[in-house]
């Protein structure tokens, strides 16, 4: 299933030339973090009655489980319904809208949850000029609105991102003038990150950037600061907001007409699909990934369930299961072994475009990591993307946490349409 869009062709450029040009482009963005804003605010075209989730559009009709629970939670706290039935209704006639996240310039981490009010990370790509979202972390209790729950505590935790947490990070990004995210990134790396299902040193370093705008804002009595750095300092997956936004923004710049790399992954309820650099704005749907992983104590396998999920953006630009070697020690919370861990790895060198200048594994002798997913060479190698993930459970929230790969029929369903587009590329 695919969403058409028109997108003008460049008859000059063969198809490893717009690969090439994609990957370039790719690998030479340069993303800043310059902001936080509530979503109306910053997000192209955002209206008040609208709640962003995660996946390639689809009907309210089309949602179910998880994800329609987290769309329910999200008017909720909007006050855009007065209770549960109303939300439902509301959703069912139109009077809430529901939009896809990618569609804004923005990313959600499994459901994705975006409403008017909620503060978003601006990142700005400097090397091509566009700019990419992302919205907060709502902390690590595993009952969180993008995970499907909604009840008093969530509300409040939405409450205390909004009020404090926001505006403190926000006021420090501005005085500081904006963080370059590339080379914090590339650093924790080298530190046992692989900045997907491990953000612990990529926190701290970007802690450690807006330290000297948070001491200032000390001295001038900004409330909240206190409350906000000791919240991000026991946080270790706040980063994973930013290095979405960055892969956002990054991914964003790969369109080029006739390019069959991927530029965006991600899943809802129903489905796993991508798009192509060379396709605009189409999405190749397919069946739910595949999974293995570790679950928490006293949940069991049957507890699994998909309810969205773009968090592999960062695989798209070569970072989570595209830099696994970097960050060993998730084998205690997603299972595994260091050693199928290398070799994951290993096998994504086969189906992407080069290696990444910035992005190293130091295991590798800091090789690049693998970085433009070739949808050609998917098909023809038979290795599915492979990326680090949290699991859902059926009855809302986190159970554990594992590794996924992408069905083959998005590939497939993509290089269908390339060629009916690219007849004889």
């Amino acid at each position: 299933m695919s969403t058409e869009v028109g997108l003008p062709y460049s008859p000059e450029l063969t198809v490893d030339e717009a690969n090439a040009e994609a990957f370039a482009r790719l690998d030479g963005a340069d993303p800043w973090v310059v902001d936080v804003r509530p979503a109306r605010e910053v997000l192209p075209g955002y209206r008040d009655n609208l709640v962003l989730t995660s996946g390639a559009p689809m009907a309210w009709a089309d949602y179910t489980g998880g994800q329609r629970e987290a769309l329910i939670g999200g008017a909720l706290f909007e006050g855009l319904a007065r209770d549960r039935a109303d939300a439902i209704d509301g959703f069912a006639t139109g009077r809430i809208e529901i939009g896809a996240c990618h569609d804004y310039s923005a990313v959600g981490s499994l459901a994705g949850i975006y409403t008017a009010s909620m503060p978003v990370f601006v990142v700005e790509n400097r090397a091509h000029g566009n700019v990419g979202f992302c919205n907060f972390y709502e902390g690590k209790e595993p009952r969180r609105l993008n995970y499907g729950c909604y009840d008093e505590g969530v509300h409040e935790r939405l409450l205390h991102v909004n009020s404090v947490l926001a505006p403190v990070v926000g006021e420090a990004l501005r005085r500081r003038g904006g963080v370059a995210l590339k080379p914090l990134i590339a650093r924790a790396l080298r530190m046992g990150d692989e900045v997907h299902s491990r953000n612990a040193a990529a926190s701290i370093l970007f802690n450690r950037e807006i330290l000297p705008a948070v001491l200032d804002m000390v001295d001038d009595k900004v409330p909240g600061v206190r409350e906000t750095m000791l919240h991000l300092a026991e946080n270790d997956y706040f980063f994973l907001r930013l290095s979405m936004a960055a892969a956002k923004a990054s991914a964003d710049a790969m369109v080029v007409p006739g390019s069959t790399l991927v530029s965006a992954m991600a899943f809802s309820c129903r489905g796993f699909a991508i798009k192509l650099a060379g396709l605009g704005d189409t999405w190749f749907e397919g069946p739910p990934p595949i999974h293995e992983g570790k679950l928490f104590a006293g949940h069991t396998e049957d507890e699994i369930t998909w309810m969205g999920g773009e968090s592999p953006i960062t695989e798209t630009i070569g970072l989570g299961g595209f830099a696994q070697a970097c960050a060993l020690s998730l084998q205690e919370y997603q299972g595994g072994s260091p050693e199928v861990m290398i070799e994951r790895n290993r096998e994504m060198y086969a189906v992407t475009h080069g290696e990444n200048s910035t992005y190293r594994i130091p295991l590798f002798g800091f090789r690049g990591t693998p970085t433009g997913i070739d949808a050609r060479k998917v098909l023809e190698t038979g290795v599915l993307p492979v990326m680090d993930v949290g699991l859902a459970g059926r009855d809302g929230g986190q159970i554990g946490a594992g590794v996924i790969r992408a069905p083959r029929e998005c590939f497939a369903d993509a290089l269908a349409e390339f060629d009916r587009r690219f007849p004889g590329r």
